[in-house]
């Protein structure tokens, strides 16, 4: 691996670089695979369902694994029991718990959040009263991140499709705002080598440019004393401390430092014009690739949000009765659009109309499924979410089964009883079949099936 030159130049003198050890670590060809739980669906036995090797420190839930197995040929990955992901970007779990009062009810956006992995990390941290505002700008990234929070099982969180500049109609809106900023990627060398070719000091000076041009179009959305978390993938100052220095600056925004413990190995530097802290992950120090993250508040006030909210059609008392046997949760509105039903937290319901009267909504809440004839036709989502009914009609599968399943393949199970049900493995649910007389319809979306075949045998040994 030949890093370039002119970057390694331009981080003499920062604070934690090792230009030997800095390449020695690259060179050397770690591959390093994390994952993250999900607390609400948890594992009984997750050290014999993944090779667990070692605690992520600066996150509860995360773990190193000793190898990198097929995720793909894991049931628990598609029931959503864990998010693979880079174990730095779980640092952002330390800005929220020092930061912010996680037990009280926030308004949060993840601004660029596809695939979902600081939306679900975010999910897991807030409380069930509080939002969730997942956006994304690219419009074909917002499929995997819809499955993504649907995996999750929360009930409490928006996805939407939406450049930074449209979040200027919400002011003094969110109580934390994250940009994890689209940025040069050196950062990502290790992991994605062909990012090298990619990389430039033009790239450096055009995506420092769009850094500020997404920062200043949503910060009128965060409230006064709001949370702004910063981060990038790249090693670059001018995308790092120098938007720190221009964030402080330009908007009066208050840098917020955070504690670290020295055995983590993450960097804390000083932004050259105001002496910002930042917080750095060099791969040379830390179980991770490169990341940087830094904190502010807003100090100034924006006129509030007064925004028309969006009129939504309830569930007749006879649709409501039907869905309520699906579901173990009473404080839910039940809402109606065009045939497809959708619950929402009763305490968000004001907060999600005026986010459907605003912004390009993908999806809500949890879909719920259409009726017909009398009879719910259940959505995937609701298989996967924390709110349905423990008494539902499940057929356990084998791990042979489960895959055939995902495959959306025949499978060789005889269901108790006829009818629409749940399926699960190892009592995680995976999603509906409808058995007949005579054949067992799978419905698992055919969007989300498994093509490829097997070939890992970690996974085939379960």
């Amino acid at each position: 691996m030949r890093l370039p030159e002119s970057l390694l130049k331009s981080l003499e003198g920062v604070k934690g670089f090792d230009r030997v050890a800095f390449q020695a670590a690259h060179h050397a060809g770690e591959k390093l695979t994390s994952v993250r739980f999900n607390l609400t669906k948890k594992i009984t036995d997750a050290e014999n369902t993944l090779p667990v090797s070692m605690p992520v420190p600066w996150c509860d839930a995360g773990f190193y694994l000793q190898h990198r197995p097929s995720f793909t040929f894991d049931p628990l990955f598609h029931a959503g029991c864990y998010y693979v992901q880079e174990a730095s970007s779980m640092f952002l779990e330390q800005a929220l718990k020092q930061k912010t009062n996680l037990r009280q009810p926030l308004k949060v956006l993840d601004l660029s959040a596809a695939p979902g992995g600081k939306s679900t990390h975010l999910q897991s941290l807030i409380s069930n009263e509080s939002l969730l505002v997942s956006n994304e700008v690219i419009k074909n990234r917002c499929h995997i991140l819809n499955d993504n929070i649907i995996k999750w099982g929360s009930a409490n969180v928006v996805v939407t499709n939406n450049d930074p500049s449209a979040f200027k109609k919400l002011p003094a809106y969110f109580d934390v705002v994250v940009v994890d900023a689209p940025c040069s990627g050196s950062g990502l060398f290790r992991k994605d080598p062909e990012a090298i070719n990619e990389w430039s000091t033009n790239n450096v000076a055009l995506c420092s440019q769009r850094q500020q041009r997404i920062l200043a179009d949503v910060l009128p959305a965060l409230k006064d004393g709001g949370l702004l978390i910063y981060a990038t993938c790249s090693y670059s100052v001018e995308e790092d401390e120098a938007i720190s220095d221009w964030l402080v600056k330009e908007f009066q925004l208050q840098n917020e430092p955070l504690q670290l413990k020295e055995q983590w190995g993450i960097v804390e530097t000083s932004s050259p014009l105001t002496h910002s802290k930042g917080y750095r992950f060099f791969p040379h120090r830390v179980k991770g690739e490169g990341f940087f993250l830094a904190c502010f508040t807003k100090t100034h006030t924006e006129d509030v949000t007064k925004t028309k909210p969006w009129k939504f059609e309830k569930a007749t008392a006879t649709e409501a009765g039907i869905l309520n046997t699906w579901m173990y949760r009473t404080e839910l509105e039940i809402i109606k659009e065009k045939d497809v039903f959708f619950a929402l937290p009763h305490q968000l319901v004001a907060d999600v109309m005026v986010l459907q009267a605003t912004l390009n909504v993908q999806y809500k809440g949890v879909k719920l499924g259409e009726i017909m004839k009398g009879k719910l036709v259940p959505h995937h989502a609701l298989a996967l979410n924390l709110l349905l009914a423990p008494g539902i009609l499940t057929t356990e599968l084998s791990y042979h089964d489960a895959i055939k399943y995902l495959q959306r393949q025949e499978m060789n199970v005889q269901p108790v009883k006829a009818g629409w049900q749940a399926v699960s493995y190892q009592n995680q649910k995976l999603g509906w079949i409808n058995a007949l007389p005579n054949r067992i319809n799978n419905y698992y979306p055919k969007e989300l099936r498994i093509l490829k075949q097997q070939n890992d045998s970690h996974f085939k040994k379960l």
